[in-house]
């Protein structure tokens, strides 16, 4: 007999195999071949300029797709700003940490393919092509970004909760979550990885290094002078806004090292600890973090499933002339 998560993730990986590669189907890398042929050049040299101004653009306009794929599907829902009438995706409060420079990479994007190709491309199709750019720009891998979605007529920050994943889930309960967005536990272990660059807030991981239960004042999981060092960056009276690195190793390149940080028990958030940890996702961690290049090739195959999560094609949304906003 199947146990819930199991009997979940089953009923998930049959809809993936039914509707999933009609998705696929419906988004092409050559969607705009004839009506804006350079949006991809066009983009590629506004990350350049973007991501030698702040790098920090990388984990921001990463993490910020990753929300928004998550929460309705990758249609630029989270892009939209709140109303007198209405509380936006943004405004929820897992999403009030997203970093400023995520949403500015897309709009300084949308304002350059618009003087090209005006009413064209839309907003989620330019942020696909945006992350990946500047995943490649901090030395990852590249890949095929398929086109085709359009931008989404909803945002409301009621449909975040439960949507994203949580620094203190199990492996059951984030395999279960990734499995509702059509999404495989290899996705899952392949996306995680992208906490090789980027931070996390102290709140996050305050109850790791302070009281951790009645027998530990660490996490067990964690490298006891790890454990010593994020307390001096993160006091029990830390400013809510200071942050630690997720990769203490290589904070600033795309690389396979969250794996190996996984392995000596130096990662930031339970969530990404718990991936090595438990059984079932222990043999995905130790192989990536001994090959980059699987890594790699994972992580390509997880972005490429991401970005078919939930899209809307043809009448089913719309291509918004300001990423902030409807059209009408």
């Amino acid at each position: 007999m199947l146990v819930p998560v199991q009997a979940s993730c089953l009923v998930a990986l049959l809809l993936l195999l039914l509707f999933g590669s009609g998705i696929h189907a419906q988004l092409s890398p050559g969607y705009y071949s004839s009506s804006c042929p350079n949006v991809e050049s066009i983009i590629q040299q506004v990350m350049l300029q973007k991501f030698k101004i702040t790098p920090n653009s990388v984990p921001g306009t990463l993490r910020l797709f990753f929300h928004d794929c998550f929460v309705d599907g990758c249609d630029a829902s989270v892009l939209i700003a709140s109303t007198a009438s209405n509380s936006a995706e943004k405004d929820s409060e897992i999403n009030l940490s997203l970093a400023g420079d995520g949403f500015d990479s897309v709009i300084k994007a949308k304002a350059a393919v618009e003087e090209k190709c005006p009413g064209i491309v839309s907003c989620a199709d330019i942020l696909a092509i945006a992350t990946r750019d500047l995943v490649v720009l901090a030395r990852g891998p590249s890949w095929t970004v398929r086109k085709g979605r359009k931008d989404g007529k909803i945002s409301q920050a009621s449909r975040v909760d439960g949507n994203l994943p949580k620094p203190e889930q199990s492996v059951d309960q984030l395999t279960k979550l990734f499995a509702s967005k059509g999404l495989s536990q290899t996705d899952m272990v392949a996306l995680s990885g992208a906490h090789t660059i980027g931070f996390a807030h102290c709140k996050e991981f305050m109850s790791r290094i302070y009281n951790f239960n009645s027998t530990h004042q660490f996490d067990p999981a964690m490298d006891p002078n790890f454990a010593k060092d994020l307390r001096l960056t993160c006091p029990q009276s830390v400013d809510p806004r200071v942050v630690a690195n997720n990769d203490v190793t290589t904070p600033a390149k795309f690389d396979n090292v969250y794996y190996q940080n996984a392995v000596r028990g130096v990662t930031v958030l339970a969530s990404d600890q718990i991936l090595h940890s438990d059984a079932r996702t222990r043999g995905l961690v130790t192989a990536y973090a001994g090959q980059q290049g699987a890594f790699f090739a994972a992580f390509a195959t997880a972005m490429d499933n991401l970005g078919a999560v939930g899209v809307k094609t043809g009448n089913q949304g719309e291509i918004r002339k300001d990423c902030s906003r409807f059209n009408s």
